[in-house]
C-alpha cells in the first residue's frame, strides 16, 4: 500500500471547541479576504494557516490562529471605535470574540498543550 496523505482541513476528533474554532477560522479568513485591506490580508493568511495547523495538530498552528484572531478583534475595534456597538458591526464583534474565546477556552488550551506537535 502507498503512503496516505494524513493532512486534513478539519479534525472532528478534536474537542468541540477546537473543531468549531477551525471552521470559524476558515470562514473568518474568507471574510477578511473580501475586504481587501492590507492588514486584513495578513490577518486572513494567519487565520487560514492557523486553521490548517490546528486541524493537523501542529503547535505553530494554534499560536498563529490565536494571533490572527486577536489581531482581527483589535483591527475591528480600531476601525469602528465606539460605533462597534451599532448594527451590523456588533455581529462581527460577537463572532470574532467567540472565535478568540473558543481558541483560549481551557479545553482547547489543554488539548493543544498535550497533543499538538
Amino acid at each position: 500500500m502507498g503512503a496516505v496523505n494524513d493532512r486534513k482541513f478539519v479534525n472532528q476528533f478534536q474537542p468541540q471547541t477546537l473543531y468549531i474554532a477551525t471552521i470559524l477560522l476558515y470562514i473568518s479568513a474568507v471574510y477578511a479576504l473580501i475586504w481587501f485591506h492590507p492588514i486584513l490580508l495578513v490577518v486572513a493568511v494567519l487565520l487560514g494557516a492557523g486553521g490548517y495547523g490546528i486541524a493537523n495538530e501542529l503547535r505553530w498552528g494554534y499560536t498563529v490562529a490565536v494571533t490572527g484572531a486577536v489581531l482581527q478583534v483589535v483591527f475591528l475595534l480600531l476601525a469602528w471605535g465606539t460605533d462597534i456597538l451599532g448594527f451590523p458591526q456588533i455581529i462581527s464583534l460577537l463572532f470574532d470574540g467567540a472565535l478568540v474565546a473558543l481558541l483560549l477556552h481551557p479545553q482547547s488550551r489543554e488539548y493543544q498543550r498535550i497533543w499538538f506537535k
